[in-house]
């Protein structure tokens, strides 16, 4: 009988929970959207590369206004929003636009779960876009500038002694009103410009730490020497404390190793497996904080030893290398963005969804285009077995002074602002820094067809020189530099080496764009946007299979990738 109240409650408070929220709009849907349970939304260990046991989700239905730019905090009413879907999207709850004439606030309270009691509290945000303030207790703990990098706050001397903790968070984005990196949104959708994203768009959680805590874990493989370097670092560098790393393949340990903090260790990986997406292995790692004696942080990672390189062939011709083997990269331009959650895809199981059918569909690579996932979504790269091609999201507001795709680049950069420039490279230090240890990720792509353009040799070689284990691919679709490891030229609809750099890897960074329009699954039923269309499968199928054709004898040549779009 207990048990069976006990249920009824439940389905009660389910019933209630769910009556405040429901998805907005007359757009599609996915079908991942119908099974959302607002009190259990995106509850997977969000960082899976450094993961601890003890942890808490904040997702959820949250308080929420809109405000006019630099208005004092307001008065939370009963607005409701559900957490982390942005605001601008169906499963928010809400699909308000904001703008820069606006302010957009959060409300939310938690409590720390006793038996965390005497620790250190860290507050993590997945992604807010893109300027964001935080208070606790209404109490200022600190401010963050960008819409793609994670970030966290020690909270510990904020909190009281009550139950309930007050959460606010402030965020300002102006999307293509700002000169701030923000991919495909603006606040006009159309063709290939995509609705803006305003806020938290990725999981917010917490856990607790002690004093000193593992900070950091940084991996680079290297495959020719079958060893692994790691980087750790510790909040509190204390000359007798050390780590302890475990590494294992399965239950088995393959080394066990101890090192001072603050320093770089090299683990030497006797018979190495190597990862590919025809055998994704990865390696488990656990490490320990020793600090007088105990054990005060423990948190359980992994790796994969892999290489990506390139070699002149016989003919004089740079190739893409995988684990030190000529390997053809045959990718998508995955652009990231749901019908119903917009950046936020509408589960776990969404994400890691597109990444299996990608695969299943032939491909062995992703173009992550103009847009940075959270770090679940990398994880099932990394799984899965798929190579990532990485963007660094674009800014400002137009091509400058030209695009020029069948030659170097012979006219004037673009000269951004110098708060521009500055915060370009802030953010992607930050997001090379969150994905340095992903094996998946073998590409670095700064610029995207003269978007904001800027400083391109210089910027390329930064790349380089600040992350040498993988490539460079300086400019997708131009303008052309002679730098990085990668002239990448874009063609529609048809595969075209547009020229040839004897110097480089040459690739075809966008083809295709073949578009079949099918009844319920339109964003717009009255205009479906293609490079070019056809009315049947078969005839899409044909065409597709065409241009295939037409690339696979352009292999030859010279192509040592393509991505399709």
């Amino acid at each position: 009988m207990k048990n069976y109240i006990l249920c009824c409650c439940c389905c009660f408070f389910f019933i209630s929970v769910k009556a405040q929220w429901e998805p907005v709009g007359n757009k599609i849907i996915t079908k991942w959207a119908e099974s959302i349970n607002p009190e259990y939304v995106h509850q997977e260990y969000p960082r899976p590369r450094l993961l601890r046991n003890e942890w808490k989700n904040l997702n959820g239905l949250w308080n929420y206004e809109i405000t006019k730019f630099g208005v004092n905090k307001p008065n939370f009413n009963k607005n409701k929003i559900l957490v982390p879907f942005p605001i601008e999207s169906s499963l928010s709850g809400v699909q308000k636009n904001v703008g820069k004439e606006n302010e957009l606030w959060y409300h939310s309270t938690f409590i720390i779960p006793k038996l965390w009691k005497g620790r250190n509290i860290i507050l993590h945000f997945g992604g807010v876009d893109w300027k964001s303030e935080i208070w606790i207790n209404d109490v200022f703990v600190g401010s963050h500038q960008g819409g793609y990098d994670p970030f966290s706050f020690d909270i510990t001397s904020y909190l009281n002694n009550k139950k309930n903790q007050k959460l606010v968070v402030k965020v300002w984005d102006p999307t293509d009103e700002g000169f701030q990196p923000r991919g495909k949104q603006t606040i006009n959708p159309h063709g290939i410009w995509y609705t803006a994203v305003t806020g938290i768009w990725q999981t917010v959680w917490m856990e607790p730490v002690n004093s000193n805590y593992i900070k950091t874990v940084n991996i680079v493989s290297n495959v020719d020497e079958s060893n692994i370097s790691i980087k750790l670092m510790s909040s509190e560098a204390l000359e007798k404390d050390y780590f302890e790393v475990i590494i294992k393949d399965g239950n088995t340990i393959v080394s066990s190793v101890k090192s001072p903090v603050e320093f770089n260790l090299d683990v030497l990986i006797n018979n190495a497996k190597l990862w590919s997406p025809e055998s994704p292995f990865l390696y488990d790692m656990e490490i320990n904080l020793v600090s007088n004696g105990k054990i005060v942080d423990s948190i359980k990672s992994y790796f994969a030893m892999r290489k990506i390189s390139t070699r002149k062939d016989e003919n004089g011709i740079f190739r893409l290398q995988l684990n030190n083997e000529d390997y053809f990269q045959f990718g998508t331009l995955d652009q990231g963005w749901w019908p119903d959650g917009l950046y936020t895809a509408p589960s776990d199981d969404a994400l890691k969804y597109d990444i299996i059918k990608t695969k299943e569909l032939g491909f062995n690579m992703i173009r992550k285009h103009v847009k940075v996932e959270p770090a679940r979504w990398y994880y099932h790269a990394d799984k899965v077995g798929m190579l990532v091609w990485q963007d660094m999201p674009n800014g400002e507001n137009f091509r400058f002074p030209k695009w020029q795709r069948d030659k170097f680049f012979d006219g004037d950069e673009f000269i951004p602002s110098s708060e521009s420039e500055d915060n370009f490279r802030s953010e992607w230090k930050k997001i090379i820094d969150f994905l340095y240890s992903n094996p998946s990720v073998v590409c670095w792509v700064p610029f995207n067809e003269a978007w904001g353009q800027f400083k391109t040799v210089e910027i390329s070689e930064w790349t380089k020189i600040y992350d040498p284990s993988r490539l460079v691919n300086s400019a997708s679709g131009g303008n052309y530099y002679k730098t990085g490891d990668i002239t990448d030229v874009h063609n529609y609809p048809g595969p075209k080496m547009l020229f040839f750099d004897n110097e480089r890897v040459n690739v075809l960074g966008e083809y295709g764009g073949i578009g079949l329009a099918i009844d319920g699954h339109l964003w717009q039923p009255d205009k479906n946007w293609r490079y070019i269309k056809f009315k049947n499968s078969i005839e899409a199928t044909d065409q597709y299979v065409s241009l295939a054709n037409q690339l696979y004898k352009k292999i030859e040549s010279g192509f040592s990738a393509a991505i399709y779009t």
